[in-house]
């Protein structure tokens, strides 16, 4: 996991496990294990002292109000503020985006039979895909922002605990801030890099809604051959195939969702960085924001791989790169034959995805969870081999229920997945269609 989320420090330092020289070799052992370097309870009881005195006039760090784990009011903010001036888009773009995308619709109806997705088309500036994908962002950084404050309680002593009441509550406070910054750092560039609202790979935006980022279109556009018309109908085409299955595969969204929550709630924190800090923390700093946003971002807990986020991540890096593979094939299919530059285009965007582009980065950056580039080329070829092997109503009918989805061992060994369809063994999907009907119907009774 690279580029580790709200403050992470990579654990990279080789002297790490080695034991630390005590800087007061005379002082006596630190029962709570704070490292005996003149850490005791007074400093903490100035440390309680001075966040009271920070916070006793209500929000001495600004950044808005504050309901969760995140300040989102502060992401907001520093997003808009690094986006700055947005130019209106001319009423021929969206026309033409428009155009695009039913034309697009109108060719992927001839590839796969999950009808058209999308129930509007529009262009969104910078402030535009903030202002419609932040309801999203929050479900994604919300579970491991609540993961990482709940470290605070659990790393005081039992002795501290008692007195730390107030502390956590500013604790949660400053961190939400931390965060916030973190995110609307990171949203505000990635507003002005995505060329659709899928571009990463999820549902960021409305439902129904096809949006394209006219300028940034236009920024890739400039380093490629193909003419602008035909890069604009292929982004139109991916977007488009995104929807048709956000929108007719109903778990998908909530599957995804679910894999990120599950990430979080996995995750365990080594403290041992907290010794570090508090050796040479300074009750005063506390006193300056700037100074505090440095303490949060410095990497004060390390994460640590567990079973439980090593299995989340399996899961999600797999329905991402089906999803991705799964558009790459039908768009290449629907496009092939009417745009000759959909290949290289296809190529050029697989590239940009393994080379780690905006959206890894960023999706690294606030998640704490990296695609491996590896498995999309791999999803697509799985795709492409069973589209020829039992055509596409068979080859899209496993999206009817994520059990019938290919495995991460599929991606690596198509062979017997593709034999096990290829065969007629429909006892899987029979099965699958009869539990997701019961559901369906214990729901309805309910």
């Amino acid at each position: 996991m690279a580029d580790l989320p709200f403050g992470f420090s990579h654990g990279d330092d080789p002297d790490r496990d080695k034991p630390k020289k005590d800087p007061n070799p005379g002082s006596q052992p630190d029962p709570f294990g704070f490292g005996g370097a003149g850490f005791d309870m007074s400093d903490l009881g100035q440390i309680f002292t001075k966040l009271g005195e920070m916070f006793s006039g209500g929000n001495a760090m600004g950044g808005g109000t504050q309901s969760g784990p995140v300040n989102y009011d502060l992401a907001r903010q520093l997003a808009s503020n690094s986006i700055g001036f947005v130019k209106p888009i001319p009423e021929a773009t969206t026309t033409a985006i428009a155009d695009a995308v039913h034309l697009a619709e109108t060719w992927l109806d001839g590839v796969t039979p999950l009808p058209a997705g999308t129930t509007k088309s529009t262009a969104w500036t910078p402030s535009d895909w903030i202002d419609n994908t932040l309801n999203t962002w929050k479900r994604l950084c919300d579970p491991v922002a609540e993961q990482i404050s709940s470290v605070w309680a659990s790393t005081l002593p039992e002795e501290a605990r008692a007195m730390a009441g107030p502390l956590l509550a500013m604790m949660s406070q400053m961190g939400g801030m931390a965060f916030g910054s973190q995110l609307g750092q990171a949203l505000g560039t990635l507003s002005r890099e995505v060329l659709t609202s899928t571009d990463i790979g999820l549902p960021l935006g409305p439902k129904g809604v096809a949006a394209l980022m006219p300028d940034a279109i236009e920024t890739l556009a400039e380093g490629l051959e193909q003419p602008r018309s035909e890069i604009l109908t292929f982004l139109a085409a991916r977007e488009a195939a995104h929807h048709r299955l956000f929108t007719h595969v109903p778990w998908l969204s909530s599957q995804l969702l679910s894999a990120v929550e599950a990430f979080a709630r996995g995750m365990k924190v080594d403290t041992s960085g907290l010794e570090e800090f508090t050796r040479n923390f300074n009750p005063e700093s506390l006193a300056d924001p700037s100074a505090m946003e440095q303490i949060l971002n410095q990497g004060i807990f390390e994460p640590k791989a567990t079973p439980e986020q090593v299995a989340a991540l399996e899961r999600l890096e797999t329905l991402l790169a089906l999803i991705e593979g799964w558009v790459q094939t039908v768009v290449n299919d629907a496009l092939g034959d009417r745009i000759p530059g959909t290949s290289a285009l296809s190529e050029m965007l697989r590239r940009r995805r393994a080379t780690g582009g905006p959206a890894e980065q960023t999706f690294a950056t606030l998640v704490g969870l990296e695609l491996r580039p590896r498995k999309l080329r791999e999803a697509a070829a799985l795709w492409e081999r069973l589209t020829e092997a039992i055509g596409s109503d068979a080859r899209d009918a496993v999206w009817q229920h994520p059990d019938l989805l290919p495995r991460a061992e599929d991606l690596d060994e198509p062979a017997a997945f593709i034999d096990s369809l290829v065969g007629g063994d429909t006892s899987g999907i029979e099965q699958a269609i009869a539990d997701l009907q019961n559901d369906e119907d214990k729901r309805t009774d309910d």
